[in-house]
């Protein structure tokens, strides 16, 4: 990707800054933990097309001081 592009890419969530990921040609936004594929050398800068970065749910029962 054209590094004159990515200073000017933001999440279009936030508006924040953007980090490429080459190895597995992504845009990543640390804020949002999302990450945004470059298809064919086109960043798909749209929510529903994001990887969540955030970790997976592990199914435990809330700590005791926790609401359910």
């Amino acid at each position: 990707m054209e590094s004159r592009l990515l200073e000017i890419l933001v999440c279009p969530l936030c508006k924040g800054p953007l980090r490429l990921d080459q190895e597995r040609q992504e845009l990543v936004c640390a804020a949002d933990k999302l990450a945004f594929p470059i298809r064919d050398g086109i960043p798909v800068m749209i929510e529903p097309e994001a990887r969540d970065l955030r970790p997976a749910a592990t199914g435990e029962a809330p700590a005791a001081d926790e609401p359910s």
